[in-house]
């Protein structure tokens, strides 16, 4: 006699025509169990035949990550000189932080913001005190805080500012980054952010990057709401201002009553050696984003921070998501930042970020061009030839034991998680020393 379960699908055979499907998800069930390990080989024909080709990954296949290290389905291990663009800053897999995870877990995960949760708010007093700031807006992802800082701007420009409705700009830099969404990609200058996906949004501006002059001309529209800008662009290829740079920039924004939006979403959280990395100048932003590191690579989450007078012009309905601010996610963050805290990953940040830079001076010139960043956030330039390139200076790396990739081409990201220690950065540079000369 069939059981029920066959008789559903006999069912479903004759009046849909979907035995394929049933099928297929039944084979894939017994290849799932029936199969050995898998090589790293099938992983990257697997991925190139079922999933969407909108990333190129260096060709290493991991499955597992502890600290520093990272280890491919072959067992080999690698220094990660990526850090998920900055999103492990405190260590693949830290201890404290999976044990927030699975404590929480078993608890309760999500409620949407249609209730209250006992961890939110313990969340949200705990960040804005931290970095000082009265309010945050909680959300999952880096972009969606960009696209949060956005409409909040908007709407402060049109209740406090008093800007006429719908004509309030946003001004932005060449280079910048913050996602790949409509809107994100319509403040771009990288034609492979953009180009094809128009028509774009509207009352966005773009100036050059490192340039008050321009800047000041920008604001003295009374129509510009805000100034979003990284305080060192990463996916640029760790591009570093010049001093006094934040400063003028906050300057003018107080000067022309604009929001300066600091994008901290990779530069956050450590990564250049300070919490911020607008601390170098000590400059407070009006609204400042983080995401990435804030969770330390567990669970996806962001926040925006700004005090009552920008947060507060946003009212109930007006701005929200069923996943910002679950509990889940909350104390994943309020353990990532503990961690922060008691590991003093700053300061160590700081002082590797130096070791790192003065050994990497030493390579030779006629290979990289250049070595500019600040703490652990680092590139190199490499000058490239018919015989080599970024890419291919990357899979020797790889070959010799450390991960990295480049960005725009000829610029090679360098960083490293954050409690490298000095004996790792000197095992990490001689690899990297070994990988250049061989070219």
């Amino acid at each position: 006699m069939f059981s029920k379960l066959a008789h559903f699908q006999a069912v479903a055979v004759l009046r849909h025509g979907v035995h394929s499907s049933v099928a297929s998800a039944a084979s894939v069930t017994t290849k799932r169990t029936a199969q050995g390990p898998l090589s790293s080989d099938y992983i990257f024909e697997r991925e190139s035949k079922c999933g969407a080709h909108n990333y190129h990954p260096l060709p290493v296949a991991l499955e597992r990550g502890k600290g520093v290290y990272v280890w491919d389905v072959e067992g080999r291990r690698y220094f990660d000189f990526l850090s998920a663009y900055g999103a492990v800053n405190q260590g693949h897999c830290h201890p404290k932080i999976v044990n927030a995870l699975k404590s929480q877990v078993d608890k309760l995960t999500l409620t949407s913001r249609a209730f209250y949760n006992n961890v939110l708010g313990e969340y949200e007093e705990y960040v804005t005190k931290l970095f000082n700031y009265h309010k945050v807006l909680p959300m999952n992802t880096g972009v969606e805080a960009g696209e949060t800082a956005c409409k909040v701007a908007r709407k402060w420009a049109y209740t406090v500012k008093g800007i006429q409705k719908y004509k309030a700009k946003i001004v932005f830099v060449v280079g910048n980054f913050w996602g790949r969404t409509l809107a994100a990609i319509s403040s771009s200058t990288d034609p492979t952010s953009y180009d094809g996906f128009g028509p774009f949004m509207p009352g966005f501006e773009v100036i050059p990057y490192n340039d008050l002059p321009a800047l000041e001309r920008a604001l003295q529209d009374p129509n510009v709401a805000a100034f979003m800008v990284e305080a060192v662009q990463g996916e640029a290829g760790v591009v570093v201002p010049d001093p006094g740079y934040l400063t003028g920039v906050r300057e003018l924004c107080t000067r022309y009553q604009v929001l300066f939006i600091a994008g901290e979403v990779q530069t956050g959280l450590a990564r250049t050696g300070r919490w911020l990395a607008v601390d170098h100048e000590n400059v407070r932003p009006d609204i400042v984003l983080l995401g990435k590191a804030l969770s330390g690579g567990l669970y996806p989450v962001s926040a925006v921070l700004c005090d009552d007078e920008i947060m507060l012009t946003m009212r109930p309905g007006e701005h929200g998501s069923t996943y910002s601010g679950n509990p889940l996610g909350c104390q994943v963050a309020i353990a990532a930042l503990e961690v922060w805290e008691e590991e003093n990953l700053a300061e160590n940040a700081d002082r590797m970020g130096a070791i790192l830079r003065n050994e990497l001076m030493k390579l030779p010139s006629d290979i990289v061009t250049a070595v500019r960043g600040k703490g652990l956030l680092n590139a190199i330039v490499i000058r490239e030839t018919k015989d080599y390139d970024a890419w291919k200076v990357c899979l020797r790396l790889r070959d010799n034991g450390l991960l990295a990739k480049p960005t725009h081409g000829d610029i090679i990201r360098l960083a490293p998680l954050l409690m490298i220690k000095e004996d790792e950065i000197q095992e990490s540079v001689e690899i990297i020393i070994k990988t250049i000369l061989s070219f």
